[in-house]
């Protein structure tokens, strides 16, 4: 007998000397009263027996015949040895008429000693991170492809932020694609109206960070660690923090931000009829302040992290792209075909074999550093080949160098050197 059957045969016994009422019975084995009595009148009939199930020993109407498991088994051993359950469950269902649930064959497989060859990593336990506790201490920064337009124009990406402290969306912007210029807008609309935020949440994107499959340049190699990319030279000149996630479930806010924005905005979008990227960066600009007054959170922490900008920040010296690279010795500067003249200064005359930062913005202007002052430029007068080019057609040049003309069976050159001269 069971350890519960036990339990009840002494309550039982109690009852019949008298001991104990069906009411007290009842309570004691969690039953009714009137399943009590019934218990009671066939132990007195049948004895302890009664107490016992009365489908124990027989055997389950749908149990598998035993050659049915053992040949399932076989075949698990045999001809589908390797195939994971439930890829093993339809091949069996397919090709040999068994059909058996994933569970069941499971189970079969178990009894047998049999595991499936794909081992599936046990679930991760996961919980939401606390919020930071004070508004710019943390932003998440993210892009979302969506077609925003609903296909009455082309499509846009989003890229946005979210402060981690209150749920405020303090600048968010329409691109063509996720680009760097995208981000560099994002966090100057940043700081200009908030100011500078102590870190960043962003993924993995190579806008972020260099691909590891990248082989390491020389210098690289040299300083032992990697050149960092545009944005994350940016980052570090502003002092802010960069953090990597492993997924999309650690930025989970800026993750839900976007399903909000893929079913409101998207309506705003569709009201206001927009159809250009100009018109949808306008709608937007619009909704942002009533998405914060419908959506934010006090933080835990009054004040703010947003730091200042320093004394003496010139915006577009910070927020453009910038290069490497070294003047040449006629005091020359070479940048994607552009050439700039380095003028003289009043602390050095010349530049030659230096190493300057050429700052290019989003606009196309270009500008010249050397120890983070600006260098006097003007267009260098342009070299040989180029006045050449400029005095001949590009189309003959073209036709000149893709189509070579064979000489005439009467030219010079198809007759020898001595018929040549004695003709002559």
């Amino acid at each position: 007998m069971s350890k519960k059957e036990q339990n009840r045969l002494m309550v039982l016994n109690k009852v019949g000397e008298g001991r104990l009422g069906a009411g007290a019975a009842a309570t004691l084995l969690g039953l009714s009263v009137r399943q009590v009595r019934r218990l009671l009148a066939g132990y007195r009939k049948e004895g302890a027996a009664a107490l016992a199930h009365g489908n124990r020993g027989r055997r389950p109407f749908n149990r598998l015949d035993d050659p049915l498991r053992a040949r399932v088994t076989m075949l698990a051993q045999s001809t589908y040895a390797g195939f994971n359950t439930q890829h093993l469950s339809e091949v069996l269902d397919e090709r040999e008429g068994i059909t058996l649930s994933r569970s069941t064959l499971r189970r079969i497989l178990l009894a047998s000693g049999i595991r499936s060859p794909r081992r599936r990593r046990s679930p991760r336990h996961r919980r939401r991170r606390e919020r930071c506790p004070q508004a710019g201490m943390l932003l998440q920064i993210d892009a979302s492809h969506h077609d925003w337009l609903e296909g009455r124009g082309p499509k846009l990406c989003l890229v946005g932020a979210i402060d981690d402290a209150t749920g405020e969306v303090p600048w968010a912007l329409f691109r063509p694609a996720e680009d760097t210029q995208g981000y560099f807008e994002l966090l100057q609309g940043i700081v200009t109206t908030h100011g500078i935020p102590l870190a960043v949440y962003r993924d993995r994107h190579s806008i972020f960070e260099t691909a590891p499959k990248h082989n390491e340049s020389r210098e690289e190699q040299l300083a032992g660690e990697r050149e960092p990319t545009q944005f994350g030279r940016l980052l570090g000149e502003l002092g802010i923090n960069s953090i990597a996630s492993n997924s999309p479930q650690a930025r989970g806010r800026i993750e839900r931000l976007w399903g909000t924005f893929q079913d409101r905005l998207v309506s705003e979008l569709r009201l206001a009829g927009a159809r250009t990227l100009e018109e949808a960066d306008k709608v937007l600009k619009d909704y942002l302040p009533r998405h914060n007054r419908r959506f934010m959170v006090e933080a835990t922490e009054a004040g703010t992290a947003y730091k200042p900008t320093p004394p003496g920040f010139v915006t577009e010296e910070v927020f453009c792209l910038k290069h490497r690279r070294t003047v040449g010795t006629d005091n020359v500067v070479r940048f994607k075909g552009a050439r700039l003249q380095i003028l003289p200064g009043t602390d050095r005359p010349s530049y030659a074999r230096a190493r300057v930062t050429v700052h290019e913005g989003f606009d196309g202007s270009l500008a010249v550093y050397y120890k983070d002052e600006r260098l006097s430029t003007k267009p260098a007068p342009p070299e040989s080949p180029q006045l050449r080019a400029e005095k001949t057609d590009p189309s003959l040049l073209v036709k000149r160098l893709l189509h070579t003309q064979k000489p005439g069976p009467h030219h010079p050159w198809r007759r020898s050197y001595k018929t040549f001269y004695d003709r002559g």
